[in-house]
């Protein structure tokens, strides 16, 4: 007799499921699913990653729903429907629906300057590299709320390069958890931008001041107002920035090394409470909270009658917000693809090295979450995973997978 799983604390918070179909009532091809939860086994037996959870669903409902591999390399337990994992930068499309909400309510415009919210940032400057040295230079124009929203801030990360700017942030403690959002706003308005607001997209800290411009306008912590405007509406129970020790059981971990890149592996403590609620890569979540995040995305703004943003504001947020002119840095914004307000946005059928539909939206998490919404085909797809080095091959090939089963 097999053994039952033990049964989960009472206090435990429940996330409801959206319902579930055959795969072939949706349009999916059961045969073609069943070779993507396949393709993942394979990866697992290779032992390139400890486990993954994938859904995918179409016309509301979820046809496929698949936890593959073990939850942690160093336990037993296998990956589990309700497995908690890292989500990082799929933090920053709920947080871009907070700060849009907001709009909504008419306490800002994007144009509106971040200085008008966070006043040390009207004493930036940018900075400039002449012969290995840094120049600061003043502002073109001021960084804006919408410059926030689609990287043109000027604002960079740490990990993204090693131009003399972002030396001044490792050399920072902008990493620390320990520090308040407000702390980190100032800590960031006072050093250079990496290029002048508009002008380049740089992946960058934006969201997390975008998540401070929350609390000022709302007067809530980051914490508070997602849970009180999005979370809880959407019954999203177990999506926040930290869970509770009673769910170290449910813990999905990486690999101690990258069996990619050999790199370590250290990833913070979802146990432990942070000072510092980022923005833009702090909250803990399970693959059916942001399954009914996601559904709500495809639904236009609402799920089971509540309405989180409006239909006319999401249709701004997953348009293309660079146009021709914004040469982007790097490459988290694939080929054939562009950024709105807080997604990247496809833009063409082609070009791009993977299947997938015009007007699809999404983005990802650097411990290899990832999602995307597809309003052409009525579908969208959850896949959960805790290995960073192989996140790019990962989501390449999911995209592959999951299009080659639509019917």
């Amino acid at each position: 007799m097999n053994a039952q799983p033990a049964p989960k604390p009472t206090s435990a918070p429940q996330t409801p499921p959206l319902p579930h179909a055959k795969p072939e009532s949706l349009g999916l091809s059961p045969a073609r699913l069943q070779l993507l939860s396949d393709a993942f086994k394979r990866e697992v037996d290779k032992g390139t990653l400890p486990g993954a959870t994938v859904l995918v669903a179409r016309k509301g409902q979820i046809g496929w729903f698949d936890a593959i591999g073990r939850q942690s390399p160093q336990g037993p337990a296998p990956m589990a429907k309700d497995s908690l994992f890292r989500i990082f930068s799929m933090t920053k499309p709920i947080v871009s629906v907070g700060i849009m909400m907001l709009l909504e309510e008419g306490q800002f415009l994007l144009s509106d300057p971040v200085a008008k919210f966070i006043p040390e940032f009207a004493e930036q400057k940018v900075g400039v590299e002449y012969h290995g040295k840094l120049e600061l230079v003043p502002l073109t124009r001021p960084m804006t709320i919408q410059d926030l929203l689609r990287h043109t801030s000027g604002i960079t990360y740490d990990h993204t390069g090693n131009s003399l700017v972002q030396q001044l942030y490792q050399q920072s403690r902008l990493r620390s958890r320990k520090i308040t959002n407000a702390e980190h706003a100032a800590m960031v308005a006072g050093l250079p931008l990496i290029c002048q607001p508009g002008a380049e997209w740089n992946y960058s800290r934006s969201t997390d001041i975008l998540g401070r411009i929350i609390e000022v306008v709302s007067g809530k912590t980051l914490g508070a107002f997602l849970t009180e405007r999005i979370l809880a509406p959407l019954q999203m129970a177990e999506t926040a920035f930290h869970t509770a020790e009673e769910n170290a059981g449910r813990l999905a971990e990486p690999f101690p090394a990258d069996p990619w890149t050999g790199d370590k592996v250290q990833l913070f403590n979802m146990l432990e409470k942070p000072a510092m609620e980022s923005g833009g890569g702090g909250l803990v979540s399970t693959t059916m909270d942001y399954a009914r995040f996601s559904q709500m995305l495809l639904n236009g703004g609402t799920l089971d009658g509540n309405r989180i943003i409006g239909r006319k504001t999401l249709e701004l947020m997953a348009s293309d917000h660079l146009g021709p002119e914004v040469k982007i840095q790097g490459t988290l914004v694939p080929a054939g693809h562009r950024f709105g307000l807080g997604f990247a946005v496809r833009t063409q059928p082609g070009i791009a090295h993977f299947m997938g539909s015009v007007g699809q939206f999404f983005w990802s998490g650097m411990a290899g979450t990832f999602f995307w919404i597809d309003p052409k085909e009525d579908l969208f797809t959850v896949f959960m995973m805790q290995g960073p080095g192989q996140r790019e091959t990962i989501r390449s090939m999911l995209r592959n997978l999951v299009y080659a089963a639509v019917e």
